[in-house]
């Protein structure tokens, strides 16, 4: 075999290992996402406690890359959602999520930890109304000095809601490389005027209100819990939301930060009477970037848990789950040097706004005026910019029927009936409800085979056949087949088909299907020129039956 064609076979075997991995970690159940962050109401106060400071982060090739970034002052944030083993540490990349309300006043106080040599930093607010009090005037923001008594507040204010990016103001192309960056999530001031009738709005959004949604309390042992931050990403009724996700993209050229590394080292244990440094001089160009992150971390690492004690400053991954028919807020922030081509497998986004402006028609007379984004099949995300989009999947033009029904819903009886869209929902007559194991099915599609000989009471004839499941996977993670929900684990089939219940490693009601969503440059999807890696994330739809639990 030839060295390209044993590097070929090499590469593939890791991505078949990866991938397995990663669907291990998602059908688990225990990697989910949200938007974890904190809140400016800690015991009632409006004001954040952030601070600059130095600490390693890790790639899954096991180096430690010498980085600053933004942290908690203290240990008392207040985070949101809910998420179980929540933590703020002193230095964190990104920095942490801020999650504030459009025209209300906040406060961040930012002290300069960072190691001697390092100088002045600072925080740029994009889109926002600031004033600054303390430190010492920089050239774009006013700059914290190292110490506490060279602390800078700044008193902030977001006339638009939506996604917008922070970072520092000074010496930006390297305290930004470094790691110096986050996010602010604004949520508008009100609510689209249709929730308060209790109707639906336009293109199929669904805006029932906090607590009241069925694409929210959907699923097997729910207790109740929400983990969106509000009904609606702008007071619009076309930008309701069922699920949100946040990914911050940002590339990290690895000789940057070792030659930070080491100048800070040789400033801190200089002992010479005279000739020390005194300041950094670590030179940014030419860029080369060896990492590529989503939320400080590369794939498979950002398919952990939000808040994972293994990465003790990146606690932010980046895992989406949904529902069929969810509408799911994509949060997006283009953190770096480089444009990245994001493309979500599964569907198109409909783009809803950029850096908090809303994308309307310019010719419409009604009011609000409906939204004008475009459906993108790549959304690329560009240096300095956020936007905010709409994503969901339903199954519908497939040809076959995603739920598989079988013996363990009979499907002679299991029904599905169309609402005015075709699929079976809340509006359909008679209405599906929470416990409906195909919810948002494509009603055409019903019963319709997929397989050529398959288990159960499905018609056979589909054009598929499909494989041995332990020639994939040993039998432990694949349930067999491409099927949602319950009824899947029960319809494996191949040479050596598994009994009900043996894809033990996979939660009998949860049987998802996984999709990529990554980066279109391939050397993007790499990890120090290894595939795969870098910007890779999974998502997974989950049949209705299973509960999203994104406490875990």
């Amino acid at each position: 075999m030839s060295h390209v064609n044993e590097k070929t076979r090499s590469a593939v075997t890791r991505l078949v290992a990866v991938v397995m991995v990663a669907m291990a970690l998602l059908l688990t159940g225990t990697a989910h996402a949200a938007v974890p962050g904190i809140s400016a109401s800690a015991g009632g106060s409006s004001t954040f406690n952030l601070v600059a400071n130095q600490g390693y982060i890790s790639q899954p090739d096991g180096a430690q890359i010498y980085s600053w970034g933004y942290g908690c002052a203290t240990s008392s944030a207040t985070f949101v959602p809910y998420i179980t083993a929540a933590f703020c540490p002193t230095m964190q990349v990104p920095g942490p999520t801020m999650i504030v309300t459009q025209g209300t006043p906040f406060t961040v106080t930012l002290t300069n930890n960072l190691p001697q040599g390092a100088g002045n930093t600072s925080i740029v607010f994009q889109g926002a109304t600031v004033t600054a009090t303390g430190g010492t005037p920089g050239l774009l923001a006013q700059e914290a000095t190292p110490g506490a008594a060279g602390a800078v507040t700044y008193t902030v204010t977001y006339p638009n809601p939506g996604t917008h990016a922070f970072y520092s103001g000074t010496q930006a192309d390297l305290q930004i490389e470094m790691g110096m960056y986050g996010a602010v999530v604004v949520l508008p001031s009100g609510v689209p005027s249709v929730l308060s009738t209790g109707g639906t709005g336009p293109s199929g959004a669904n805006c029932s209100p906090l607590h009241s949604d069925i694409g929210q309390g959907l699923g097997i042992g729910n207790p109740g819990n929400e983990f969106r931050l509000a009904v609606a990403a702008y007071n619009h009724p076309e930008a309701c939301y069922d699920r949100e996700y946040l990914t911050q993209w940002m590339e990290l050229d690895a000789h940057i930060h070792k030659q930070a590394e080491n100048q800070v080292q040789a400033i801190a244990n200089c002992t010479a009477a005279v000739g020390c440094p005194t300041a950094l001089d670590v030179k940014t160009e030419p860029y080369h970037p060896s990492y590529f992150m989503i939320n400080g971390r590369s794939m498979p690492d950002n398919m952990d848990p939000s808040y994972a004690p293994n990465y003790p400053n990146q606690p932010y991954n980046a895992n989406p789950h949904m529902h069929p028919g969810d509408m799911v807020l994509i949060r997006v922030v283009g953190q770096g040097h480089w444009q990245h081509p994001f493309h979500e497998h599964g569907n198109h986004v409909r783009i809803l706004a950029r850096d908090g402006n809303l994308i309307v028609s310019q010719n419409d007379t009604v009011s609000p005026p409906r939204l004008a984004g475009r459906m993108e099949f790549n959304t690329d995300t560009t240096p300095g910019q956020a936007f905010d989009g709409i994503f969901y999947w339903s199954g519908k033009g497939l040809g076959w029927d995603i739920y598989g029904h079988s013996t363990l819903y009979a499907a002679a009886t299991q029904p599905c009936y169309p609402d005015a869209n075709g699929y079976y929902t809340k509006n359909s007559s008679p209405a599906a409800g929470p416990t409906t194991p195909n919810y948002y099915e494509w009603c055409a599609d019903h019963n319709h085979p997929l397989e050529t000989n398959p288990v159960g009471e499905m018609p056979k004839g589909g054009p598929a056949t499909q494989f041995d499941p332990l020639v994939a996977t040993n039998g432990l993670w694949y349930n067999g087949t491409p099927y949602l929900g319950p009824d899947a684990v029960g319809r494996n089939r191949g040479n050596t088909p598994l009994p009900v219940g043996s894809a033990s490693q996979n939660p009998f009601a949860e049987s998802g299907i996984a999709f990529m969503w990554h980066s279109h440059n391939e050397r993007e999807i790499t990890t120090n020129d290894v595939f795969p890696g870098g910007m890779l994330q999974m998502m997974l739809v989950d049949p209705p039956v299973w509960y999203i639990d994104e406490t875990l």
